[in-house]
Order: C-alpha cells, then sequence, then structure tokens
C-alpha cells in the first residue's frame, strides 16, 4: 500500500520511498518525538487485512526487537494507522549487499569481514530462538563503513503458505518464473526448505552458504531458468566448486561453504556460532602471511568448528610462500581430509598397519567418551562397543589398548583399568590397574607404561623414576619418548638418556616420525605449530597454523593424524532462581576466581586483566592490570598477587578508592591461586614462601598485622578454605583433610572427605558442611559433609549448560548452596588425515 510523502503514520513522519520488496514498502521517516531518522515498512495489505497473519506479524516483530545486536537492524516499534500497518525500524545509510554484487565477487578482504559480521548477526538470533527463513543479498544492509545489518528477522514466515494448523510449510507463496522470484527468495532456500519440511537455524546456514558462495565467485549457487528448476537444483545438484571458479579462494574458505551447502542439515553446523568463530578466525588470520589455517568443526570453546588452510600472502589464499615447509611442487601444498563431523572433542587416534583404518576415542554432544574406528575411504565411524573407554594405543596386530573407569574429564591425568580389545570386536581383558598411560612396541607383544609416577619400559621395568606423560615408542621398538613438566625425554630399555629438549607447555603431544626423529605439538603455547626435534638436539618448525593442533599419530609412510580446535575458557553463572545458566565469558580466556555471596557477580580474570560481570550480562567492570584471587563477601575489594619486586598482597577497590598493599613480612613468593577470604570478611588464607623455605599456608587480618603460619613450612597442600567466622581451616594434604585451628592447637582429620574430594571456598553459611565434589567428573555430584560428624550426604547434581568438548570444569557455590558459578576449559575439535606433509 502506496503512502504519500509528506503524510503521518502514527507518530513517525514519511518522508520518502526507500523501496520495496514481497513485505512491502519501506519508506524514509523520521520520529519527532526522538528528532532521529528511521525506516518504516509498510505491509503489503494481504498481511495487514488478515487478522492472523497479522498476529503473527506483531509476534514475530516483539521477537525480533529483542535482538540486541550490532549486526541485526533494530525494531523499534509496530502499529497501524486506519487499515495500514507498519514497522518502525533503525534506518540504516548505505547499500544492500546485493548492490555490492552488481560488480561481481568480492575481494577476500571485503568478504571476510562482510561474511563474519553476517554469521555473527545469525548467531545471535539463533540462540534466541530466531531463524530468519527468508536470508538473500537483498536482506542484508552493508553502511559505508563496512558496518552489516541483517534486516527482516523473524519475518519471512508470513511470506510463506500457510498449512490448516497455522504454520507454515516452508514453501513459498509464488513459484513463477520472474526474475526476482527465481533468483531472490527461491535461489536462496534450503533443501529442506524447498521440500516443505520443517526448519530449523540450520537452513539460514544454508542460505547463508549460497550468499558466502556468490560473495566468493560472483555467480549464484543455485541458478535455473524456472523456479522449479532452480528448487530442484537446491534438493539434487551440487554448485560448481569454488576452487574451479575462483582458484585463489583459501582452503578454510571452501570447506566453510561446502558445510554451510550440505544437503543433509546434520552435516552442517551444530551451531551458527560455531560457524561465526570460524569466519573470525578466517578474517583475523588472513593478514598474517606466515600462517596456515585449517577448518574447524565443533563450537565455543562452541563451541566451534577449527579451520586448517594454508594463506598466500595477505589474501591467505592457498600455499605457505615464506620458507618452504614441504618438498617441491610448492603449487601442491599438504592435502587434509576430514574424518570425524560431530560436535565434541577428540582426545587420541592411531593408524592401524593397514594404513587405512583409523581408530579413535572422543566424547561427542556432551556424552562420555567412546573408541570409535573409520575407514580412510569413508570416512564413517563406527563404535567399538565398550562404554566410557578411551584409546590409548593402537598395535600392530590390531589390539587396542583402552583405558576403562576414568572419569568423563581430564582423561589424561587419571589412572584406569588398562584393558586390550581387538578392533575387529570382541570382550576387552584387563592388562593392570591404575595406569595413565602405555603405548604399544612394535610387534604388539609389549608396552611402555606410565603407572605410580614413574615410566616402564617395558612393563614392570622403571626406566624413569619420575611421573612421564604420553609416552611413544620408537618406530624400531628401542627408545621410548615421553613428557616430563614440559620437557621431552628419549630413553632406552636400560634408561639411559638420549633427549632431553627445551621446556614445552603441558599437554605436549609427540609421534615418532622416524627412528632418529620425532614430531611435537603444544596445546598452548604456539598449539599451531608442528616441530621436528632429532636425537641430535636439532629442532626445527616444519608446518605453521592459525589454529591450535594435536597431534595424534605419525604414519611410516609420512602422513599425520591431527585433531584441530581452538581451546576456549569460559565462564558460567547460574543465579538462584535462575532456569539456565549464563555465559558471563569476558574474551575467550576467562577465568572465574570468586562468585559473590549473592550469586549475582563474577570476579573473572581474562589475559591478565580484571574484571566484574553481573549475572544479567549489563556489560563488564574492568578492575585493572593483574589477576585477582578472591572478591571480598561484601564485594567492594579484590585480593590480588602483585609479583613486585617486593612481591606482596593488595586490596584493589571495585569502586572508588586506592589500592592497599598488606603487609608481606619476609615473605618472597605468593600462591595466587591459594588465597581465600572468611566470610565475616577480615581474614585472609593464602600459601607463601619466604627465603630459605620450602612454603606453608599463612593467615592474615585485613585491617592491619603480618602474615601468621599455619602449617608447618613445606607440608604440601592440594586445596584449602578458610570457616565462615575465620575460626577454623580446611586443608588437603596428602594424607587426607585435616582442620586446622587458626588461634593455634593441634589440627584434626575432617572425617567423611574422600580422597578425590576438593574444597575451594566451600564452607556452608553457618560453617556446619563442607560442600564436596570430585572435580575431575561430570556432571558434579556435590555432597555435604558434617563437619562434627562426617556425615556424608547427596546435595545436587550440576551439569554444565553445553558439556560438548569440555575436557576441564571447576565449580563455585555461594555460601547457602544456591548460586553456583563454573570455568569451562573447551575444546570443539575435528579429526584431519594430512598427506603431503614433508
Amino acid at each position: 500500500m502506496a503512502v504519500e510523502a509528506g503524510s503521518r503514520l502514527g507518530p513517525y513522519e514519511v518522508l520518502s520511498p526507500l523501496g520495496a520488496g514481497g513485505m512491502g514498502e519501506v519508506y524514509r521517516a523520521r520520529d519527532p518525538r526522538l528528532d532521529r531518522g528511521i525506516a518504516l515498512k509498510v505491509l503489503p495489505q494481504e498481511v495487514a487485512s488478515d487478522p492472523s497473519r497479522l498476529h503473527r506479524f506483531e509476534k514475530e516483530a516483539r521477537s525480533a526487537s529483542a535482538l540486541n545486536h550490532p549486526n541485526i537492524v533494530t525494531v523499534y516499534d509496530i502499529g497501524s494507522e486506519g487499515p495500514v500497518s507498519y514497522i518502525a525500524m533503525e534506518l540504516v545509510e548505505g547499500k544492500t549487499l546485493r548492490e555490492l554484487l552488481f560488480g561481481g565477487a568480492l575481494s577476500l578482504r571485503r568478504l571476510l569481514p562482510l561474511a563474519a559480521q553476517i554469521a555473527d548477526g545469525l548467531a545471535r538470533a539463533h540462540v534466541a530462538g530466531i531463524v530468519h527463513r527468508d536470508l538473500k543479498p537483498e536482506n542484508v544492509m552493508v553502511t559505508k563503513d563496512g558496518l552489516v545489518k541483517i534486516l527482516d528477522f523473524g519475518l519471512a514466515k508470513l511470506t510463506r503458505a500457510e498449512t490448516q494448523s497455522g504454520e507454515s510449510s516452508g514453501l513459498p507463496t509464488e513459484t513463477g518464473t520472474s526474475p526476482g522470484v527465481v533468483l531472490g527468495t527461491v535461489g536462496y532456500m534450503s533443501p529442506e526448505q524447498a521440500a516443505g519440511q520443517p526448519l530449523d537455524f540450520r537452513s539460514d546456514q544454508f542460505s547463508f552458504g549460497s550468499i558466502l558462495y556468490e560473495m566468493a565467485t560472483g555467480k549464484r549457487a543455485f541458478q535455473k531458468e524456472t523456479a522449479v528448476d532452480t528448487l530442484s537444483a537446491i534438493l539434487h545438484e551440487e554448485p560448481k566448486p569454488l576452487s574451479e571458479i575462483r582458484p585463489d579462494t583459501p582452503a578454510p574458505l571452501r570447506w566453510i561453504v561446502e558445510r554451510c551447502l550440505a544437503k543433509e542439515p546434520e552435516r552442517r553446523y551444530a551451531a551458527t556460532r560455531d560457524l561465526a568463530r570460524d569466519l573470525e578466525t578466517l578474517r583475523d588470520r588472513s593478514s598474517d602471511s606466515s600462517a596456515a589455517v585449517v577448518p574447524a568443526t565443533g563450537g565455543r570453546l562452541g563451541a566451534g568448528a577449527l579451520l586448517l588452510a594454508f594463506t598466500v600472502a595477505i589474501a591467505a589464499a592457498g600455499v605457505f610462500v615464506g620458507k618452504k615447509l614441504w618438498k617441491e611442487p610448492a603449487s601442491s601444498p599438504p592435502k587434509f581430509q576430514r574424518l570425524t563431523f560431530l560436535r565434541g572433542f577428540v582426545n587420541n587416534a592411531r593408524f592401524s598397519s593397514d594404513g587405512q583404518t583409523v581408530a579413535y576415542s572422543a566424547a561427542w554432544d556432551g556424552g562420555p567418551p567412546q573408541v570409535f574406528t573409520t575407514r580412510i575411504e569413508n570416512p564413517i565411524s563406527t563404535k567399538l562397543g565398550i562404554p566410557d573407554a578411551q584409546l590409548v594405543s593402537l598395535s600392530s596386530t590390531g589390539e587396542a589398548a583402552i583405558a576403562m573407569g576414568r572419569p568423563t574429564i581430564l582423561w589424561w591425568f587419571v589412572p584406569g583399568t588398562l584393558a586390550s580389545v581387538p578392533l575387529v570386536g570382541g570382550a576387552p581383558r584387563e592388562l593392570a590397574t591404575d595406569v595413565q598411560w602405555a603405548d604399544w612396541a612394535p610387534g604388539g607383544t609389549e608396552m611402555a607404561v606410565v603407572r605410580g609416577g614413574k615410566v616402564e619400559f617395558p612393563a614392570r621395568k622403571v626406566v624413569y623414576q619420575s611421573p612421564g606423560a604420553f609416552p611413544r615408542v620408537s618406530p624400531d621398538g628401542s627408545l621410548v619418548a615421553f613428557l616430563d613438566r614440559g620437557v621431552i625425554h628419549v630413553v632406552d630399555r636400560s634408561g639411559k638418556e638420549h633427549l632431553i629438549s627445551r621446556k614445552f607447555v603441558w599437554h605436549t603431544s609427540v609421534a615418532w616420525k622416524a627412528s632418529d626423529r620425532i614430531l611435537v605439538t603444544e596445546f598452548q603455547k604456539d598449539p599451531g605449530v608442528i616441530y621436528e626435534l632429532t636425537l641430535s638436539g636439532k629442532e626445527q618448525a616444519v608446518f605453521r597454523s592459525a589454529n591450535a593442533l594435536h597431534l595424534m599419530d605419525a604414519s611410516r609412510d609420512g602422513r599425520l593424524l591431527l585433531a584441530v580446535g581452538n581451546p576456549r575458557q569460559e565462564s558460567w553463572l547460574r543465579k538462584d532462581g535462575e532456569p539456565s545458566d549464563r555465559e558471563l565469558t569476558v574474551h575467550a580466556n576467562s577465568d572465574s576466581m570468586s562468585i559473590s555471596p549473592d550469586g549475582k557477580t563474577l570476579l573473572i580474570n581474562d589475559t591478565g586483566t580484571m574484571y566484574l560481570r553481573n549475572f544479567d550480562g549489563s556489560g563488564f567492570k574492568k578492575l585493572g592490570e593483574g589477576v585477582g584471587s578472591e572478591m571480598s563477601p561484601d564485594g567492594k575489594w579484590v585480593v590480588v598477587v602483585r609479583e613486585g619486586p617486593p612481591a606482596h598482597l593488595a586490596l584493589v577497590p571495585t569502586g572508588a578508592g586506592e589500592e592497599k598493599a598488606l603487609d608481606r613480612s619476609d615473605l618472597e613468593e605468593f600462591d595466587w591461586e591459594n588465597v581465600r577470604w572468611s566470610g565475616d570478611g577480615r581474614t585472609l588464607l593464602f600459601g607463601g614462601r619466604s627465603r630459605g623455605r620450602k612454603g606453608a599456608m599463612y593467615t592474615q587480618d585485613v585491617a592491619g598485622g603480618k602474615p601468621r603460619p599455619l602449617t608447618p613450612d613445606g607440608l604440601e597442600t592440594q586445596s584449602t578454605s578458610i570457616s565462615p567466622d575465620a575460626r577454623f581451616v580446611v586443608v588437603e594434604r596428602k594424607d587426607g583433610f585435616w582442620l586446622y585451628p587458626v588461634e593455634g592447637g593441634d589440627p584434626r582429620p575432617v572425617a567423611g572427605m574422600l580422597k578425590t574430594d576438593f574444597v575451594w571456598r566451600n564452607w556452608s553459611a553457618d560453617g556446619r558442611y563442607l560442600y564436596a565434589w570430585n572435580p575431575l567428573e561430570l556432571p558434579f555430584r556435590v555432597f555435604r559433609v558434617e563437619i562434627a560428624t562426617g556425615r556424608r550426604e547427596p546435595w545436587k547434581t550440576i551439569t554444565p549448560q553445553d558439556p560438548a568438548g569440555v575436557w576441564s570444569a571447576d565449580l563455585m557455590l555461594t555460601p547457602d548452596g544456591k548460586s553456583y558459578a563454573y570455568n569451562c576449559k573447551r575444546t570443539l575439535n575435528d579429526l584431519y588425515l594430512v598427506e603431503g606433509l614433508k
């Protein structure tokens, strides 16, 4: 329905027409109340005159108005003036993506920032449960500054033919041959949309993949002479490969497009935020000429999928052109084949002796870890059929060494029962207990084993007296390589050292390339680099990626198994009375240290900076540089370890005020992870060490005074907690949990606590109970232990809202136990076969 310039619709002054589409005419207008320009969309008569469709329009518009995101056009108001119904929206000055595509394909430097913004907006809407249903270039605006705004969220449902139930069938009401229909709505439908099937957020992913394809090539992914032919192509045909139309397209972008355009929804992204993160990673890395990028699937930690590809100069276009990392020809980069397609975490993988079967263990979609096999020529995974098992190693005879009885997180560092089972099937045969790691030697009759804090090679012959990790036996069976406190050691069967490397970080993975050299990846520091170490001590980087790589195995013919996935640390909070957890992660490495007693606020450390975040998500408050240990019960102070010199404890105000340094006495080191504030806010408990001493636990009055030693010097403590009235401290020692009187006196054991328990601000508000749980298990099974009697009773089970890919987590409770917070270390990765890397 046309509206005359100069007329009014409700409170709005209509100025001039802006455009028209299937959802009606759009006008430039002014809101005199706020003196701002707006866009007015006037609905078609068939919508405005149909009460049921108008009601649904209003419902969808209200949902869309809640989408507060920079890449989604804001809906201000809905209303009517006589027979005219309208929606008032944010006025965006710029061009539609369709107009930008009139000139053909976009440059990568233009494409990647725009694509990342579109995906980010989609992800926000999908989290809110809103699906666009009509995503196309005409519905994407781009400002002069390059800011993307997506139009018509939640409104496209109105353009569909409705069923008798009142719900959309997903089919377009128009299927004519006019270019506007064929090349617009129909050309960007998903297969399930074209078939009239139920839709979810993955339908938008397919539409976005079609847009992304067009942005990269300047051509429509699905374009036929008639709407019917176009729909048939969407259902049954694949678009021409990106690499044929635009050979310089970076591999990760090709993989993202291919995944979005998968005909089956389950083969697309499990969460759109994972798609957004993949594009953000590619965008951020595209200007790094020294990095290669690899695709990803998965999520946050998505979360998300992980990118693995190779960049050319600034545009991230295909082949690494700096220092050569593989043999000629330089134009033939390594080949990557994805072997897993679900959302979760792969923790181990091995080649079989024939080189065509791969065994791996993974926890998919938050479920328990299991062992799978897959064939390289047809990567469909098959369960081995043993619940709660993780792959340890695979012998040349087809025997899988598996670990059973481990918790669902922190698999690698917890002992379990070592067993063997044929890959072809059968019952597991138990070999040993309390084993952390093992690896078959060639021949399949001997193993290198780590248990009891020692390395055995072969089993029952100790060759190294300290706790090693991730042992790998050399191809000739004479040596074993393993990690000890970040240093890679290689020893022979007599215990003689053949290599002691520089220090890497923990969770470094090792695989033998040949009997005189090994390949190494680090999971945290430089996680995208593969190093080659020779037994003579020579080290060089042989591959670089923009994403974290976990080296699983290397075959004798030079192929690799890589798990690709960026780690992410998240903070979550569940406030009493709220129906769900809320993520309060600041960036991508958030470590919440303290929850306020009212359950409303978290103290979060992220990349060397302290923040306070509220449950309502109302932004975050930056407290300054440093690592905060705990927030005071009244929320007015945060205690921080300042490295100095000299090192000392300091109180940082959360509001106005100045930092206060506490008396350090003769202490030179402080344990920032072991600082506790008593419930009355008067006393601090912390770990410290003075010159010439091994260290102890101390208490100190916040108002003044010197630190007072609580435990004997050199007493090893694992975790501690101070009572609300500051009279007692619970200390976890090697021989169990002990209660220490703050004012002096002999400690006594705490009955009812288990060896696997953990204490960290775990007292109830009245000081009668300790909350106890095993920090290495998910879900958290929280028990309440009465200190006076040792009576232990189940109290609450807490499961992370999104457990997929979580491999480490910790929990914090408020004193009343009604609110809680937890941190998740999450890696959503995929397993890849890599060929051609020399």
